[in-house]
């Protein structure tokens, strides 16, 4: 009876295939992945801001729903209201890790801290609304400060 040896040139390639078969899609996961962990995050990141309804409409409020404000000194993306201002208005801070989108943006104060600021115009919240609902800051400073409006 004749032995024959493998065909070892055949039993090769075909390994060979199956490896490079096997890589190219390992790469193409790992490439999906990537991407997908780049953009999930930004995609599912909450806005900074609720809504709520006031005697004046819905307005936006930030997570504690409290009022929240726009000033009219502020240039767009740069806030006027620091140091007294800043106590009696007190600023929504962003945080570290926190992703704008959607019409919100991040602004750097002048101390350096980060705020929220929608479409261009920082927002505060007034140090004298006592409740979620109430609307005390608008009109405040003949005008100059008024309701956040989704």
């Amino acid at each position: 009876m004749e032995e024959y040896e493998p065909a070892r040139g055949v039993l090769t390639m075909q390994a060979n295939c199956m490896t490079g078969d096997i890589m190219t899609s390992s790469i193409r996961l790992a490439l999906a992945l990537a991407i997908s962990l780049a953009i999930v995050p930004a995609a599912l990141a909450a806005p900074p801001t609720k809504s709520g309804k006031t005697e004046k409409g819905n307005v936006l409020t930030d997570a504690k729903g409290m009022t929240l404000y726009t000033f009219d000194k502020d240039a767009d993306g740069k806030s006027a209201c620091n140091g007294p201002c800043a106590t009696n208005w007190p600023v929504l801070k962003a945080e570290a890790g926190d992703a704008a989108g959607d019409g919100y943006t991040i602004i750097t104060r002048d101390d350096g801290s980060k705020q929220w600021a929608y479409k261009g115009k920082p927002l505060y919240t007034f140090a004298k609304d006592q409740k979620p609902g109430d609307i005390t800051g608008d009109g405040f400073l003949n005008g100059a400060w008024h309701l956040a409006m989704p």
